[in-house]
C-alpha cells in the first residue's frame, strides 16, 4: 500500500514505532471489541485489538459489585458465534459471565495489546489512512507507539469514564465517597447511614445489597423512573415484550407492561417513585433510558428498609440537607451515576461522533462512518446491540477486504512484514 509512505519518511517510520496493521484496529476489549474481532476472525480478516488495561472486559472484571448478575436472560447477551454453556443459569453471574468471554476471546484467538492506552486517532487525508497514536506501560516503563490501519473500531463503549456529580459540600465531606465502580460489597458499611445516589439499576441493587449487610440506605431519586418486575409470571418481561413487539405496535406494548407492572408490583408513587409520562419502551428507544428491573429492592422500600429521598442540596459535617429542607446524619455515599463514552478525548473526528461521545445516527445506523470509521456498542441496547454492530461491521470490511487483497496481496504483505519486523 504506497498511502502509506506518504505519512512519514522511510527512515522515521522505520526507525521510530511506527506499525503498519494488515486490517482494521480496534480499539477496546471489552464484549464489544471482542465481538467484533470474532467476527472479523470468522471471516478470514486480521485486526489488532488495544486495550487500555490488564485484561478483556475491565469494566466487568473490576468496575462491577460482588453480586451483580446479568439482567436479561442468557439468550439476550451471548455474542455472535458462541451461545453460552447449556449449564449456566438462566441469568448468569459475574463470574459466569467473566468466564464466558473469556472462553470466547481463546476460541477465536483473541489476542488484544493490553496495557495500552490510545492517546489520539485521526484520519490522515494525504494518505486515506488513520493514524492512532498509544501509550504502552510495562511497570514503570513507557513506550510510545503509533499504528496506521486502512480501518478504525472505536469498541470503548458507553461506559468509559464514572460520572461525578457537582454536589454542594461533597467535595468536603469527611465520611467515605465511593463511586459505584469502586463498590464491591455491603460488607464494609454495615451498621452505617449511607446515601445511595442515583436510582437506576446499580443504584437499585447496591440500595438493596446494602440493606442485605445491615446497613441503612437512602437512595436519591432526582427524577421519574420505570420501575418494571424483572418476570411476569415466571417469565422474563424482556422477553415478553420481544414477542409482542412482533405483533403489535410500540405503543401498544408500553400499555400493557405498564399495566402487568401494576399487577405484580402495585402502585410506587407513595413510595417516592415516579413514572415518566411516556412509555418504558420509548423512553428507551428516543432518549436512551434504560427502566429498572426489580429484583427484590422495592420488598425493602415498602418495609421501609431502604428509604427513597429527593435531590440533595448540599452535605455538611456530617448529614445531608435535601432540597425539601430534611436533614439526615450520613456515614458514607455512594455515586451510582452512571458513566459515559469518552470518544471526544481522544478520537480527533466531528462528522460522525457527537460531543457526547456517541455517534451522531441513531440505531440501527450508527455502526458505520466515513472513511473507514466504525463504532460498537454505542446503541443503548446492551449486549444484542453490540452484537448486531459488530456481524455488521465485519460483513462491511470483509468486502472491501477480500477485494484490496486480490489485487495487492503481495504488496501489502511484503509491507507488512516489513513493518512488523521494525517493531
Amino acid at each position: 500500500m504506497e498511502n502509506l509512505f506518504r505519512l512519514v519518511d522511510y527512515e522515521d517510520m522505520f526507525s521510530k514505532r511506527c506499525i503498519w496493521v494488515n486490517g482494521p484496529v480496534i480499539v477496546g476489549a471489552g464484549p464489544s471489541g471482542l465481538a467484533t474481532a470474532a467476527c472479523l476472525k470468522q471471516q478470514g480478516v486480521p485486526f489488532m485489538v488495544l486495550e487500555r488495561a490488564e485484561c478483556i472486559a475491565s469494566l466487568w472484571q473490576k468496575r462491577t459489585y460482588d453480586r451483580l448478575k446479568l439482567h436479561l436472560p442468557k439468550q439476550f447477551c451471548q455474542l455472535p458465534n458462541l451461545p453460552f454453556p447449556k449449564d449456566f443459569p438462566e441469568y448468569p453471574t459475574k463470574k459466569h459471565f467473566i468466564d464466558y468471554l473469556e472462553s470466547y476471546a481463546q476460541k477465536f484467538e483473541i489476542n488484544p495489546r493490553f496495557n495500552e492506552c490510545v492517546q489520539c486517532a485521526r484520519y490522515d487525508e494525504t494518505s486515506g489512512l488513520w493514524r492512532v497514536k498509544t501509550v504502552a506501560t510495562c511497570g514503570s516503563a513507557k513506550s510510545e507507539f503509533e499504528y496506521i490501519c486502512r480501518w478504525l473500531v472505536v469498541a470503548t463503549g458507553e461506559n468509559a469514564e464514572c460520572v461525578i456529580p457537582d454536589i454542594e459540600g461533597l467535595g468536603e465531606f469527611k465520611g467515605d465517597v465511593i463511586h459505584a465502580c469502586e463498590y464491591k460489597s455491603g460488607e464494609s458499611f454495615k451498621g452505617k447511614k449511607v446515601v445511595v445516589v442515583g436510582c437506576g439499576n446499580s443504584g437499585m441493587e447496591l440500595s438493596l445489597d446494602l440493606c442485605n449487610h445491615n446497613a441503612s440506605p437512602s437512595m436519591v431519586v432526582r427524577s421519574s423512573v420505570h420501575v418494571l418486575p424483572r418476570e411476569v409470571f415466571g417469565k422474563s418481561t424482556f422477553e415478553l415484550a420481544v414477542l409482542m413487539l412482533q405483533w403489535l405496535p410500540l405503543w401498544l406494548v408500553d400499555k400493557i407492561l405498564l399495566v402487568l407492572t401494576w399487577l405484580v408490583l402495585g402502585n410506587m408513587e407513595r413510595f417516592g417513585l415516579k413514572r415518566p409520562s411516556e412509555g418504558p419502551l420509548l423512553l428507551k428507544n428516543t432518549k436512551g433510558k434504560t427502566p429498572v428491573l426489580d429484583i427484590g429492592t422495592l420488598e425493602k422500600i415498602r418495609s421501609g428498609d431502604i428509604k427513597v429521598v429527593p435531590e440533595i442540596k448540599r452535605f455538611s459535617n456530617g448529614y445531608v440537607e435535601f432540597v425539601n429542607g430534611e436533614k439526615q446524619g450520613v456515614d458514607a455515599v455512594v455515586l451510582a451515576t452512571g458513566y459515559r463514552s469518552n470518544v471526544p478525548s481522544w478520537l480527533q473526528e466531528g462528522e460522525f461522533f457527537s460531543k457526547n461521545g456517541f455517534p451522531k445516527s441513531p440505531f440501527p445506523n450508527g455502526w458505520k462512518g466515513n472513511a473507514g470509521l466504525y463504532a460498537v456498542g454505542f446503541t443503548r441496547r446492551g449486549l444484542s446491540g453490540a452484537s448486531s454492530d459488530a456481524m455488521n461491521i465485519a460483513q462491511d470490511i470483509d468486502q472491501v477486504w477480500k477485494q484490496e487483497t486480490r489485487q495487492k496481496k503481495q504488496r501489502t504483505t511484503a509491507c507488512h512484514r516489513r513493518c512488523i519486523s521494525q517493531f
